[in-house]
């Protein structure tokens, strides 16, 4: 099946958060009360239970005009996703439109993949159980995969009614932004299509009116070398040489040294530059 993509054109978003409501709405999410932003903003950033967040910021250009720029913001669905290369149960996985879901049967609530996503989308819900226990499970944007399963598109671009976002192949998309970006160059001189390579490119791609950094987003993400490393040559490696509990020893010690956000390791990959 060919990839498929949702661009979004910033320059066409009013901030109407009609995306926030259709999200919440679809996935019956649950409200998640948030301290005053000090502006018209409604949450700092996507949670476990806030999947898609209306970004404001205001911002003065280089004639000294202050303007609002508007980002509907969201999981990438990276193509190289870093959560899918760190889950040690495989929960994190591409689906057949190469965008990335998470199977909540087969999560354990590690954290690995939070630790490691370089836009600091993914997050934990806590639940309960039956005795009261809490328990953790990733969560984060699917793109609507179960809608994408009968033929309709994401909730949040049915809803979108400046048509600041659209879905569809990633040849169909990919020519939308080139296109636009020729349209805008002269109102934006900083404008560009944000699809960093250092992720394999995303599923979910910009048109920015503004360099990503203005945007809270990372100039040039990548997936952390300590992931690479981990899932392409240690864990392969690992369960061919040593036994079930052996590597899960291994496992620790590695997601210790390596996976944690505090950690030397973690520094040196740019695993610092978050949303």
């Amino acid at each position: 099946m060919a990839d498929y993509i949702k661009y979004v054109d910033v320059t066409k978003c009013d901030g109407c958060r009609a995306c926030m409501v259709a999200c919440k709405n679809w996935n019956d999410l649950p409200a998640e009360p948030e301290e005053f932003q000090g502006s018209v903003q409604s949450h700092a950033k996507v949670t476990a239970n806030t999947w898609n967040v209306l970004s404001f910021i205001e911002h003065e250009d280089s004639k000294g005009n202050l303007d609002y720029l508007f980002r509907h913001s969201s999981c990438f669905h990276c193509s190289e996703a870093a959560c899918v290369k760190v889950c040690p149960e495989e929960a994190m996985h591409y689906t057949d439109f190469g965008t990335v879901d998470v199977n909540t049967d087969k999560c354990v609530g590690c954290g690995y993949c939070v630790q490691n996503c370089p836009f600091d989308v993914v997050q934990l819900a806590t639940y309960k159980d039956k005795n009261g226990k809490e328990y953790k499970k990733a969560q984060k944007c699917t793109m609507c995969v179960d809608r994408l399963e009968e033929g309709m598109q994401p909730a949040c671009v049915t809803t979108c009614h400046t048509d600041a976002m659209e879905f569809g192949t990633k040849e169909e998309m990919l020519k939308k932004a080139e296109k636009r970006l020729s349209e805008i160059k002269d109102k934006y001189p900083n404008a560009m299509i944000y699809n960093p390579e250092g992720v394999g490119g995303t599923h979910t791609v910009y048109v920015l009116a503004e360099k990503p950094s203005v945007y809270g987003l990372p100039e040039k993400p990548k997936v952390p070398t300590s992931a690479v490393v981990w899932k392409d040559y240690a864990q392969p490696i690992g369960k061919m040489m040593l036994g079930a509990t052996s590597m899960a020893l291994v496992g620790a010690f590695v997601s210790n040294k390596l996976f944690n956000k505090e950690g030397k390791g973690h520094e040196e990959d740019g695993g610092g530059s978050h949303e």
